[in-house]
């Protein structure tokens, strides 16, 4: 109770669709760099540096389709032969203002369709979530800075907020036997925590989940 420990267990990088298609570039990498005191370049092209660094940070991207901003960013193959994905490209192609709140408005629509994971087809999730937990493992400093692995569930049912920040206590070889839970995959709360349970026991690690501000 005498060593008070300061950080944050809540924030995105581009690897959030609802962050890059509205102009962020920074990935978990700088994110990181940031929380332990270096100097990173913003979104807006400004450089940036905290007056204190932090103790710890989670890395918490939103599960749904996990860096797509990133694959439409470097042109990846993950989104070739997949219908919607191709859309989504013809669409953010000029990077324009207009395309690129065309393109958040071309996700969201999917997003609230009911349709599914457009991307479930496609190695989006698993390329992108290893290379978080990637970020996390190596910035991980014990002692001295704790990368946390997370992300953040988030489901919106009849637009009420139920999001949850998932934070694993396990590094990178635990946390990358399963995948992040999405509101593509349920949207209740409860389906949530038994996947949890499931990888407790399946992998004899821990993790938590917090529920977060209702954005109301």
């Amino acid at each position: 109770p005498d060593q008070v420990l300061f950080g944050d267990t809540h924030l995105h990088t581009a690897y959030s669709a609802d962050a890059g298609l509205v102009g962020a570039t920074t990935t978990p990498d700088d994110a990181y760099r940031f929380a332990k005191g270096q100097t990173v370049t913003s979104s807006n092209g400004i450089k940036a540096r905290l007056q204190r660094p932090l103790d710890f940070l989670v890395v918490a991207d939103h599960a749904e389709n996990l860096g797509l901003y990133i694959a439409l960013d470097e042109k990846s193959a993950i989104l070739d032969g997949n219908e919607w994905a191709e859309g989504l490209r013809e669409v953010f192609a000029s990077r324009s203002k207009q395309a690129m709140d065309e393109s958040y408005v071309y996700w969201g629509n999917s997003m609230t369709s009911g349709g599914g994971d457009p991307m479930a087809d496609t190695a989006l999730a698993r390329t992108m979530w290893d290379r978080l937990t990637a970020a996390a493992e190596q910035h991980n400093e014990p002692g001295s800075f704790t990368a946390l692995i997370g992300f953040e569930w988030s489901t919106a049912p009849a637009g009420n907020n139920l999001h949850r920040n998932v934070i694993f206590r396990d590094g990178k070889a635990a946390a990358d036997q399963v995948l992040p839970f999405s509101a593509y995959d349920s949207q209740d709360p409860e389906k949530l925590w038994a996947r949890m349970e499931r990888y407790e026991t399946e992998t004899g690690g821990q993790v938590l989940a917090i529920p977060h501000n209702g954005n109301l």
